[in-house]
């Protein structure tokens, strides 16, 4: 049985996660179809703007995406006081720029005059619209709801097409972080789609490449900031450069199909003690190797002690691929 959303997140431990979605029988979702000969590689665009779009509303950052024929990957940043520090107005202005909203808020952002009893029923509205503003599921439903209608409209067809649900990983401390971020930039490479990190179209690492080269990050993508130790600016904890380096060099391993050298003086490896050797093992083996929560053991064992979950998963793995140098 599969396990329900809220004991899957736990924004106490972490603001971090992962999402998988997957169309229905893994069918192309972008790309081209090889038995009919059609495209579909229009709808990379779909996603990108999409996500643009539901970054400016929704208070989730995105930190990492890639698009690929028939599933897509997204690292997630839930910045839930973002939207607790929000004005009522602000509220209902952002969900009305996806949803219609109902009689009382067309009412509200009209200026119309409330009566008492309209009020509180208004109140308890715009807390839950506060709510979904920092929701991963209703992000991904206005993500993947949006594609689907597109989609089935495009083809002429009705009923699903993606999967029932997402999948979600929290992602527990920096260095399950920066592994997922990796594996996730480096999904077309692996797939054999495109050679290089700044040859991947459709994804996060091309994205930071192009404005990287005008000197700017995109404002769709959370921001590296380096280190966050005096907790100033929110952003990614590393440093972009270190980080494109990092990717490109272990491209370039996984593009020639073996092992490769990660040089053990890599700042983000070197700063997060994870071993060169498990760097591969995590950029090629990440939704394989964990199915569940991912960090280190003792990461993993809060979040469990947080969610009442007996159970903790990876533990194994965790201990194997995030082992910290000897």
């Amino acid at each position: 049985m599969a396990t329900a959303r809220k004991r899957q997140i736990s924004l106490a431990d972490t603001k971090y996660y992962h999402c998988v979605s997957r169309c229905v029988r893994r069918a192309f979702l972008c790309g081209k179809d090889s038995l009919t000969g059609k495209s579909y590689e229009h709808r990379r665009d779909w996603v990108e703007q999409k996500l643009a779009t539901l970054a400016k509303v929704f208070c989730i950052d995105i930190c990492g995406y890639a698009v690929m024929s028939n599933h897509t990957h997204l690292v997630l940043h839930v910045d839930d006081k973002r939207a607790k520090r929000l004005a009522a107005r602000a509220i209902v202005i952002r969900w009305h720029k996806l949803f219609k909203g109902n009689w009382l808020t067309q009412k509200y952002i009209n200026n119309e005059a409330l009566n008492e009893s309209e009020q509180l029923i208004l109140d308890r509205t715009i807390n839950e619209y506060r709510n979904r503003l920092a929701s991963i599921s209703w992000f991904m439903r206005s993500l993947n709801e949006d594609i689907a209608r597109r989609a089935n409209k495009e083809d002429d067809c009705t009923g699903r097409f993606w999967e029932g649900r997402f999948k979600s990983q929290a992602l527990l401390d920096e260095a399950a972080l920066v592994a997922c971020l990796a594996y996730v930039d480096l999904n077309p490479i692996r797939a054999k789609q495109a050679e290089s990190p700044e040859t991947s179209d459709y994804t996060s690492i091309k994205n930071r490449i192009d404005h990287a080269r005008l000197g700017k990050q995109p404002r769709s993508l959370l921001r590296f900031t380096g280190s966050q130790s005096n907790h100033i600016l929110k952003g990614l904890p590393f440093t972009l450069n270190y980080y494109i380096e990092l990717v490109e060099f272990t491209g370039k391993s996984l593009r020639q199909d073996k092992p490769g050298f990660i040089n053990e003086s890599q700042p983000i490896l070197a700063r997060l003690d994870i071993e060169p050797a498990n760097w591969i093992k995590l950029t090629t083996q990440f939704s394989r190797a964990f199915h569940g929560a991912v960090g280190r053991p003792q990461a993993i064992t809060n979040y469990c002690v947080t969610l009442n979950k007996k159970r903790r998963p990876n533990i194994s793995n965790s201990q194997l691929m995030l082992a910290c140098s000897a």
